[in-house]
């Protein structure tokens, strides 16, 4: 097996081919020479050989691995000339060796431990028939543990043991199926797209010139007076027309049918090419015989229909998955990087945590981090779709793709390349997006299911016509085959789902399972946490009144200058406003509060009790009033300081109490300051005192009544959260991705739970409208085929139709939300 040794300090040198008065190594693969600092060995028949880059590395390795080091010892050549790979090897495919390098990985391969995750590109996928294909490939694969294809976004999701198996033999293991797959990378997605975008556009243009010709040579042949030899003319210049739609044009629709019937199994595709290679091949006899009829015009126009309805349902595929990947085109490329006393640019992949860069103000932020200067205000936009700037205090985490707004900041990173918030992000929209709920799998059967009837109606419709009319039974099968593809079938749930992940994504709500989307309009119950739920999760200082007439900011850099000597929580919001300790001689008072003494005086700062012990008559004039400051001669403030409620915690909850929905707050807090709220906000359920194990009991009972969503906080409960039928969090950080939740809102709003809510209700109505259209036109149109009352030409139209109104009603999902 191959090494990575330090070349330097190995015995390669005695192997290895140097020039004398250079002392030069060359790589024992390829024989160039090595450049310095590179230290890449491979062992061959017992010997640590050097070599000069990865890719030799790959395919030197796979070399050994696969016992044909017999090509080094037979090879002739000389320093400086490239050796040609044995053909055993190329056999191999080594190209895909070289993503098993671990360097390489590190910018798409999630490791945890020996499982590896990681999402690849598909190209020449149509349907979910070859979805379906590509599951059952892998899935025999050893090593595999989990494998998720999704036809709408023409992506991979798959788990490995890298102890049992590696990604090359991933890769490998698509192309045997007839499906190129690479790695998926954001920064691909465009050029990827804009690949395909033109080999469409030229397939089109070849489709609709001829589609064009062939009509118009079709409209002669319809004058009854032509004469023969005219006649076979038009027929046979119809053909030189039709001849590169069926040779360039429709190589897509014959190359995928052909990997199916290969693998026994069944696409849309199948249907259109059978219906083409038939109508073209009885043509093209029907010209060298001189007999029968030509379906030309109908096989261009067939291709340029069916082409325009790809190229479209393409193009809005794109637009519903490209949102998260265009986040990442955000990020810059450069960075700068503290060195010693100096800055330097370097790339932002070979940031790593620890090093401290220099954002300047209207940059964009390349890595998660925290701040080392005093505040800065951040446009996060990107990430939560709030669009006001956020203040940041100093540590306090900023996340790649946020925009400094103010003057240049200094930050340590803390998360680089894939562990950043914003590829969280992406990673959970391609989680939900790489997720099959029950009316996507549902809709996945039927398409092959239902490409199956359409070939058994066909063949029973040309045996039944040539008994009635043989002169109208190929014309009838061709329409009942072309009428009845299932293209919008199969298009009915993925794209509606891709829309409505896309749609939330943008209002600052991930999805990390779409199944939440099929349960949300089932639910009968909402639990929800109290605190960092319904509150904020962090106390602040909600009200205050000054009694002294000492100047208000005296007043606040005393009692900052207090509680910073103090660790009860409800000092943490006077710890933020000032940075120096003017204060001494503290003494803390345990429960009670702390003093200390400022410019030789003396003063208290904590509960009313420890203040009436110096002034026994002090009443409160805030009734909330909890934390107060006092000196011998009078109390100097007093200030409400609370878990602060969210802005918009008590019109979310009645908004869902209006639809019919319980709600219920299941909290380890107090019953006081439970009851205290949950009157406050009109929640009349309230189970207080709850400990994580005890808050599952209690869901789990009141899952008896029906399906139940939990929201909370995402630290402690954990427990319940997976236990719900759907779950709701709020996140941020590294905590996003470990989230067990279904549904992460960033913008730190419970307005997230209507929009949500509305979004599933919606999708669901989408999703019904599009298995409707889709169904209720091929009953119609299937009945009117059989009996000829549709001819191909009007097959083909209504066909193209058909997926168009499906992909138009599920755009309707894409529009900006309020």
């Amino acid at each position: 097996m191959a090494r990575i040794i330090d070349a330097t300090h190995s015995p390669t040198g005695e192997h290895a081919k140097a020039e004398p008065s250079l002392g030069v190594i060359h790589c024992f693969h390829c024989q160039q020479p090595v450049p310095r600092g590179v230290s890449l060995t491979v062992e061959i028949s017992g010997t640590e050989q050097p070599m000069c880059c990865y890719g030799c590395h790959s395919v030197a390795s796979t070399i050994v691995d696969q016992g044909l080091t017999h090509f080094y010892k037979y090879r002739e050549t000389n320093p400086g000339e490239l050796p040609l790979i044995p053909e055993e090897l190329l056999a191999l495919d080594a190209d895909l060796v070289r993503y098993d390098d671990p360097d390489i990985q590190r910018e798409f391969v999630y490791a945890n431990g020996s499982a590896q995750t990681a999402t690849l590109a598909i190209e020449g996928m149509t349907c979910a028939a070859c979805a379906w294909l590509i599951e059952r490939q892998l899935q025999h694969l050893q090593g595999i543990r989990k494998v998720v294809v999704n036809s709408a976004t023409e992506r991979v999701q798959v788990e490995w043991d890298a102890e049992q198996t590696r990604l090359s033999d991933v890769l490998r293991a698509i192309q045997q199926v007839g499906y190129k797959a690479l790695p998926f990378q954001q920064a691909d997605l465009e050029a990827s797209f804009e690949k395909k975008r033109r080999g469409y556009i030229r397939r089109l243009g070849v489709a609709g010139i001829a589609s064009m010709q062939t009509m118009m040579v079709a409209f002669g042949l319809y004058f009854d007076d032509i004469d023969n030899t005219t006649r076979l003319y038009f027929w046979w210049l119809s053909l030189l027309f039709t001849a590169p739609v069926i040779v360039y044009s429709c190589q897509p629709f014959f190359v995928n049918a052909i990997k199916a019937l290969r693998s026994r199994t069944l696409n849309m595709d199948v249907p259109v090419a059978l219906a083409m290679f038939v109508a073209f091949v009885a043509s093209f006899y029907a010209t060298v015989t001189d007999t029968g009829d030509v379906y030309y015009e109908c096989v261009t126009m067939f291709a340029f229909f069916l082409l325009s309805g790809r190229f479209l349902e393409m193009q809005a595929r794109h637009k519903a998955v490209a949102n998260a990947a265009n986040l990442m085109k955000l990020i810059p490329a450069i960075a700068e990087r503290q060195t010693n006393n100096d800055w330097q640019q370097v790339m932002v992949k070979y940031l790593e945590p620890g090093d401290v860069i220099r954002v300047r103000p209207g940059d964009t932020i390349p890595a998660d981090g925290e701040l080392l200067g005093t505040q800065a205000w951040c446009d996060e936009a990107l990430l939560t779709g709030e669009s006001r700037p956020v203040q940041k205090q100093q540590f306090e985490t900023l996340y790649a793709g946020s925009i400094n707004q103010d003057s240049p900041i200094m930050l340590r990173i803390t998360a680089t390349r894939q562990n950043t918030l914003l590829s969280g992000i992406i990673a959970l929209q391609d989680s939900a997006l790489e997720q099959k709920p029950k009316f996507v799998r549902f809709a996945d059967v039927v398409s092959r299911y239902f490409v199956a009837a359409t070939l058994i109606i066909s063949t029973l419709t040309l045996v039944s016509w040539y008994f009635i009319d043989p002169s109208k039974a190929f014309w009838v099968t061709l329409a009942v085959l072309v009428a009845t593809c299932p293209c919008a079938l199969s298009l009915a749930a993925p794209t509606a789902m891709s829309g409505a992940v896309s749609r939330l994504n943008r209002a600052g709500i991930l999805i990390k399972h779409a199944v939440l989307l099929e349960a949300l309009p089932k639910i009968k119950t909402m639990c929800v946490d109290k605190t960092g739920t319904l509150t904020k999760g962090k106390f602040s200082i909600v009200a205050y009144r000054i009694h002294a007439r000492t100047h208000e900011s005296a007043v606040f850099t005393i009692a900052a200058s207090m509680e910073s000597y103090s660790e009860h929580p409800l000092a943490k919001p006077f710890q933020r406003l000032a940075a120096t300790k003017p204060v001494n001689d503290v003494t803390n008072m345990m429960g009670a509060g702390i003093a200390g003494t400022y410019n030789k005086q003396q003063y208290r700062m904590g509960s009313l009790a420890f203040i009436q012990e110096l002034h026994p008559n002090f009443a409160p004039q805030l009734s909330k009033a909890n934390v107060f400051l006092a000196n011998h001669e009078q109390v100097l403030a007093e200030w409400q300081v609370d878990d602060e409620v969210r802005k918009d915690a008590q019109q979310t909850i009645a908004w869902y109490q209006q639809r019919g929905i319980d709600i219920v707050m299941l909290t380890g807090d107090s019953a006081l300051r439970a009851e205290k709220l949950a009157a406050e906000l009109g929640i009349h359920d309230v189970r207080s005192g709850l400990k994580p194990q005890d808050k599952l009991l209690h869901l789990q009972q009141i899952q008896t009544n029906g399906p139940v969503m939990m929201v909370g906080d995402g630290l402690n409960d954990g427990p319940v959260l997976a236990g719900a039928d759907g779950s709701v969090t709020f996140a941020s950080g590294s905590d996003l991705a470990q989230s067990g939740s279904d549904v992460v809102i960033l913008t730190g709003e419970l307005a997230g739970l209507r929009r949500l809510y509305e979004t599933a209700l919606l999708t669901r109505k989408v999703i019904r409208q599009n298995f409707t259209w889709a169904l209720g036109y091929n009953l119609v149109i299937l009945p009117m085929a059989v009996t000829g009352h549709v001819g191909p030409l009007w097959a083909m139209l209504g066909m193209s139709m058909s997926s168009l109104i499906v992909m138009a009603n599920s755009l309707r999902l894409m529009r900006d939300v309020d």
